[in-house]
Formats: structure tokens, C-alpha cells, sequence
């Protein structure tokens, strides 16, 4: 599994940093995930740390850092393979809240903004928003991409789950990258932060850069 800094959506930068391969385990006896780290505390599974998220390596998935070019802040993580990716953003939320819903009207007027489209579903992780918008190519072709965006609330925390390529449009191909996102922990943390603000990703301690 490797890490990589990207400089925006469409382009990886060749710094990748390689931790170790794992197979991920769900925890015996526990729900569905996502889950609160609290919930998972002592369970014995391997999980790389990036702050806010704790990912439980999986064979075939390639573990990325999606960085803002200009602040150098990592955005996102992404979690990369053959047929698609996953890409995962936590926020902050208040206690028993419901954010998802507060935000997917925000998520569908900024597709409209661009161009796109985004239509309300019912899936497995509840309501979720499917989405096309047009794009360009790194060869300036413009194409169509389609998506499939999640929210799941937590303790005091939201996770937006971004599926993209065969996992946003085949359910044949969904049902696996689905499973992942089950495996998915958030630490929210104690400190005090607005509601909405994005919670903080960091390059775990281990990770070894290669040229």
C-alpha cells in the first residue's frame, strides 16, 4: 500500500511514501461501520493513522493523500483501485446531529453551480446524492464523471464518502468498496471546533517517503 501526495483531483505528484501491506479485519462481534474510534478501542486490528481517520489496510487498495496545492493541507483521503476509488472527508458536527442532511442541499447547488446534476437515493449507508458532472481530461477532453456521495453521522463528527468510477454507477462493483467504507474509523478528538470545519488529516508518523 502506498501513500500519495496529490496536488489536485485530476494529478498525483511523485512523492509517494510506502507503509506496510495489511489485510484488514472487522472487528469480531461489532455493528456495521463506520465507526468512532472509541468504539473500536482494543479490538486488535492494524489501522494506519492519519489524524482523523484511522484506515485499515486492504489488498488491492492504494492508500492516497489528496493536498491543496497552495496551503499544503491534506484535503482528503483517498482509497484507489482497478475499477474506482473512494474518496473520504470527515467534518465536525454537533452532538446528535444530523449534518448529512443539513449539507446535501448545499452539495446538490453546487453541482448545479458547475454544470452538474445530483439526484436524492435511498442505499445502504441511507439518503445519498448521484451525481454527473462534466470535466476535462489531463488531454483536455471533456468527459462525464459520475458519483456517488454518502454521509454517515457520527459522535460529534460527519463522514463524506465520494465513490467514484464502476463503485458510483455498477452495484456489482459497489457492494465491495461499500464493505471498505464499513472498515472506516473517525477520531474526532476532544477540542472544541465549529460545526462543518473539516477535521484534521496528517501523514502517519511511519510513512517512508521514496523518490
Amino acid at each position: 500500500m502506498k501513500f500519495r501526495r496529490k496536488a489536485s483531483e485530476a494529478e498525483a505528484v511523485d512523492e509517494p511514501a510506502e507503509v506496510p501491506e495489511e489485510t484488514a479485519e472487522t472487528a469480531a462481534g461489532a455493528g456495521e461501520g463506520p465507526f468512532d474510534v472509541a468504539d473500536v478501542e482494543g479490538d486488535g486490528v492494524q489501522r494506519v493513522d492519519l489524524g482523523s481517520l484511522l484506515i485499515a489496510p486492504e489488498t488491492g487498495r492504494e492508500l492516497r493523500l489528496q493536498v491543496d496545492e497552495n496551503t499544503q493541507a491534506v484535503q482528503s483521503v483517498v482509497l484507489a483501485g482497478p475499477d474506482g476509488a473512494l474518496d473520504l472527508r470527515a467534518f465536525s458536527a454537533p452532538r446528535n446531529g444530523d449534518l448529512w442532511t443539513d449539507v446535501r442541499p448545499r452539495i446538490a447547488a453546487d453541482m448545479a453551480r458547475r454544470g452538474g446534476t445530483a439526484t436524492e437515493r435511498q442505499g445502504r449507508f441511507g439518503t445519498e446524492l448521484h451525481c454527473q458532472l462534466s470535466v476535462k481530461t489531463p488531454e483536455g477532453k471533456t468527459v462525464t464523471q459520475p458519483s456517488r456521495i454518502v454521509g454517515i453521522n457520527g459522535s460529534r463528527w460527519m463522514l463524506r464518502a465520494t465513490f467514484l468510477g464502476k463503485p458510483a454507477v455498477d452495484p456489482a462493483h459497489a457492494a465491495e468498496w461499500e464493505d471498505t467504507l464499513t472498515r472506516v474509523v473517525v477520531r474526532r478528538g476532544d477540542h472544541a471546533m465549529p460545526v462543518g470545519d473539516p477535521l484534521p488529516v496528517t501523514m502517519p508518523p511511519n510513512a517512508r517517503r521514496t523518490p
